[in-house]
């Protein structure tokens, strides 16, 4: 493994938008990365194993529900706070980043937004500090970008709820101790329940033969005649509105996270072009190799405001559902492109794991899909300009 060189770009200063305590942050999740993720992950990548010794530090760097009152657990941060810290993970690695994502907005959230305050009480400490690990239920074999047509459904019992289905590609699920799982009632109405790894009925096979998320553990939650107690409901929030709730948190996350991989892309492909001598210069000395760079880190500054302005909305309640999938729609595609270009530019050394590109590119074509598609989001946008609903 080579060296961790990394060096933040930040071409329009938006350092000096940060408080300290963002930048406190920030740092501090940094050289976590540097310190505990570079000199493994292109290793666990290769095995495709999660580095599940990773788990204590992703708590100790606030990692997990960062804005989740500190009498839950939680660092009781805002929201710029959470996004800074998603990108440096995903600096590291996506998949690495998805775990993160996952306890953060997809089962710490709901728990605090939708669940008592025994289940806040019971669970949130618990997974705050990594001593519970969770994973989110929503999307099924035959039901993703439309998860109204769930099939997973369960009946109440008088003491209990039985619980059947089958939930699909859900990251952490193969160690998770709970999930968060959505499920429609006799009515047909969309429920979170949470059920605990040990219930009778509960699997949790995993996903093999992944090009994508390689170091990110990924599987199926399987119901057979569960028996939910009915304490493990999620009362405060119920219909398709709920999980949705969950995504917007979490394509959040991602909208900040993609920009650390652009921005690892792009040192590298720098660092490399100024380095690697052709016809007696370095490649960055020549027109088109400037010309991708220039590019890479023009695109990267847009990203970089687009969160940051999202974070400032998100912190003042007032960002909205297409606000947030306008960013995570654009923020991973501007990875992707900038993963692409950053692999020219390192030539046939780009497809080695002696650099991080390949994965990054790898793994960025799972995260322009989940959390909803790229064509999804465009929709999303649509609807919210003109309107009018694309979706049917």
């Amino acid at each position: 493994m080579r060296p961790d060189l990394f060096e933040a770009p930040d071409y329009y200063n938006l350092d000096e938008l940060l408080s300290d305590e963002h930048k406190l942050v920030r740092d501090a999740a940094r050289q976590w990365v540097k310190r505990d993720i570079s000199p493994i992950i292109e290793d666990f990548a290769q095995k495709a194993e999660f580095p599940d010794q990773i788990v204590g530090g992703l708590a100790e760097i606030g990692a997990f529900g960062p804005y989740i009152p500190v009498e839950y657990g939680g660092a009781g941060l805002d929201q710029i706070s959470y996004g800074l810290i998603m990108q440096e993970i995903e600096r590291g690695d996506s998949g690495v980043r998805s775990t993160a994502s996952v306890q953060s907005s997809l089962v710490m959230y709901p728990i605090f937004a939708y669940g008592t305050e025994d289940q806040r009480k019971k669970y949130l400490p618990k997974l705050a500090t990594g001593e519970y690990m969770g994973c989110f239920g929503l999307t099924e074999p035959d039901h993703g970008s439309n998860p109204s047509g769930m099939v997973t459904n369960f009946k109440d019992k008088g003491d209990h709820f039985l619980l059947n289905g089958a939930k699909l590609w859900i990251s952490n699920s193969p160690f998770a101790d709970i999930a968060v799982v959505w499920a429609k009632n006799e009515e047909g109405r969309i429920h979170g329940l949470i059920v605990e790894r040990g219930m009778e009925g509960f699997s949790t096979p995993e996903t093999h033969n992944k090009w994508s998320l390689r170091a990110s553990a990924t599987g199926e939650l399987i119901f057979d005649n569960v028996k939910v107690p009915k304490e493990n409901l999620l009362p405060g929030k119920n219909g398709l509105g709920a999980p949705l709730g969950c995504l917007d948190s979490a394509r959040y996350g991602i909208a900040w996270g993609a920009i650390g991989a652009a921005m690892d892309c792009y040192d590298t492909a720098l660092r490399y072009a100024k380095e690697r001598v052709q016809f007696g210069k370095p490649i960055a000395a020549t027109q088109l190799q400037q010309k991708k760079l220039a590019e890479m880190i023009t695109e990267i500054t847009k990203a970089q405001l687009l969160a940051f302005r999202l974070g400032q909305l998100k912190n003042e309640g007032k960002a909205t559902t297409a606000q947030i999938s306008m960013a995570k729609r654009n923020n991973v595609e501007m990875a992707i492109k900038i993963a692409r270009e950053a692999r020219q530019v390192l030539g046939g050394m780009g497809i080695t794991g002696e650099y991080s590109i390949m994965r990054h590119m790898m793994n960025l074509e799972s995260v322009i899909t989940y959390e909803g598609t790229h064509d999804i989001h465009l929709l999303i946008t649509g609807a919210d300009i003109t309107g009018h609903s694309a979706f049917k």
